[in-house]
Order: structure tokens, then sequence, then C-alpha cells
């Protein structure tokens, strides 16, 4: 498996990196995953542009939410598969219930590719 280049993106950085280090956790506890497979990166939105030709997946925090329209053009034709974390789990810190979530989305942005180029 190659390298995973996670980005979590929030106002400022400062509780994705709290959350972060809770999908470190979940990474770290798994029998079934590998910490080498996966780099995780929190930021400000504001560098999102900055991070988004080195990033597999990306990770938004509730409080940027409103922000996905503008984030779209960037990630959207790079394939970047992302999800927005509701305001429960977020406040929970649940890396573990982020992190499926991110799974799945990115094996749907790949079935999806896959897809696509099966049809041309």
């Amino acid at each position: 498996m190659a390298k995973m280049n996670i980005v979590l993106c929030c106002a400022g950085g400062f509780s994705t990196t709290m959350l972060m280090d809770c999908i470190k956790q979940t990474i770290h506890n798994s029998q079934k995953l590998n910490d080498d497979d996966f780099e995780l990166k929190a930021i400000a939105a504001d560098l999102l542009d900055q991070e988004v030709d080195h990033m597999d997946a990306l990770i938004m925090g509730p409080q940027i939410a409103h922000k996905l329209e503008s984030i779209k053009p960037l990630i959207e034709p790079r394939h970047i598969p992302y999800v927005i974390v509701d305001q429960e789990t977020y406040g929970k810190m649940d890396g573990a219930t982020v992190f499926k979530q991110l799974l799945i989305a990115k094996k749907k942005a790949d079935m999806a590719r896959e897809a696509a180029e099966a049809n041309q």
C-alpha cells in the first residue's frame, strides 16, 4: 500500500491537531493498519491550496463546512475524497469514526475513478 497523505483542515489548525492525534491513535491501536501507511497533517483552511497537490484525502472540521463550495474547485479536479466531520463527532474527538468515514469516502472515490477509466 502506498502511503496515504491525509490533511485535516479547520479554521486555525488547532482543534484538528487534537483530532489528528485521535486518528493516529486509532491507526496505531489497529491490528489491521500500519502507522507507516498514513501521513496526517493538520492545517488552517487558508493553507489548503498549498497542500492540495500533496494530499490523498481531506478531513474538514465542522467550523469550515460553509467553505466547501470554495474548496471543491481545489479538490474535485484532483479526485480527492473528503469528509466533513459533524459537530457531535468532532466534539467527542472520535478519531475512529472520522477515520472510518474517510476510508469509506476513499473507497467510493477509487471505485468511481476505476469506473470512469473503464468507460474511456
